[in-house]
């Protein structure tokens, strides 16, 4: 007999399709065989989970469930269990009458195969349903998330599926792939697979909306005299040219060079040698500053 699904997720049974959605999320991170390789135990509660998301997620199965119409496992139940066979006063003729208008056949086996009512047409007792969806988390770098690109996913079955990442794909948003879930019941379609892409985090490189920020180590001579550098966006190598005297913290635009259209803001930051040599210890001595920077600094 099929368990309760409202108990394999550990819903009331007036759960929300929200709070059952987010219990099954729960659940299948911890049992999803990915995370369990070889654990049978935990791949079976894997599939009873799945099936009670896709029964209590689906309105008119979850409908039925409730007013007894089909069990745990989607069979119609019996509309005559519990009545001890009592016929309520209809003759033979009636009962003929009724099963033949709702399963199309008479009473005694000529057309249900040895008596049994359900004989031929048993699969009526069993609606269409379809296939749980599956999760899968894949990371990706922050620049093939930029300029998009193609990825392979292991499946449950562990054959390997290419994926395309979209351009200007964010962190946490989801691609579906239709019909790559488990199978479907009774003829129903297959589950999804669903991937959440985790964008990892670059060690100079930051998203801010549709724009990207850059910050550029340059040299005190580059800073001092000026000059064209070279600056690695995810869309190639583009020049970039450094006024002379630039401040540490100065910010420049490339345009076009962010996501989907939008700029990259480049962020100059002066960096020292670790080791100063005595030509550049002089030349900072007998240096002359003018003025003083934290003049107009208070707190």
């Amino acid at each position: 007999m099929a368990k309760d699904p409202y108990k394999l997720l550990g819903v009331k049974k007036n759960a929300t399709e929200k709070e059952i959605k987010k219990a099954y999320r729960a659940l299948a991170k911890k049992l999803h065989p990915d995370v369990n390789p070889g654990d049978k135990v935990a791949a079976e509660k894997f599939k009873e989970i799945s099936a009670a998301n896709t029964l209590l997620t689906d309105k008119k199965l979850r409908a039925q469930y409730d007013a007894g119409g089909i069990d745990a496992s989607g069979q119609q139940q019996n509309p005559f269990s519990g009545r001890g066979g009592q016929r309520g006063g209809m003759g033979g003729g009636d009962m003929n009458d009724l099963f033949s208008s709702l399963f199309g056949m008479q009473m005694g086996g000529a057309r249900g195969g040895g008596g049994n009512p359900f004989g031929q047409n048993a699969h009526m007792r069993r609606p269409p349903q379809k296939g749980a969806d599956v999760l899968y988390n894949l990371s990706i770098s922050l620049p093939d998330a930029v300029k998009g690109s193609s990825q392979q996913v292991r499946m449950a079955n562990g054959k390997s599926l290419k994926l395309a990442i979209p351009e200007g794909t964010k962190d946490e948003a989801v691609l579906r792939l239709r019909g790559k879930g488990q199978p479907g019941a009774n003829g129903g379609p297959n589950g999804d697979a669903k991937v959440t892409i985790k964008v990892k985090k670059h060690k100079y490189l930051t998203r801010d909306g549709n724009n990207l920020r850059l910050e550029l180590p340059i040299t005190l001579k580059e800073a001092v005299l000026g000059g064209k550098v070279r600056v690695p966006t995810p869309h190639g190598s583009v020049s970039l040219n450094i006024k002379a005297g630039s401040s540490s913290g100065k910010t420049l635009r490339l345009k076009g060079k962010g996501v989907k259209g939008g700029d990259m803001l480049v962020k100059l930051m002066i960096q020292m040698p670790e080791k100063l040599g005595e030509d550049l210890k002089k030349c900072m001595e007998k240096w002359d500053d003018e003025g003083d920077p934290r003049e107009n600094i208070n707190i």
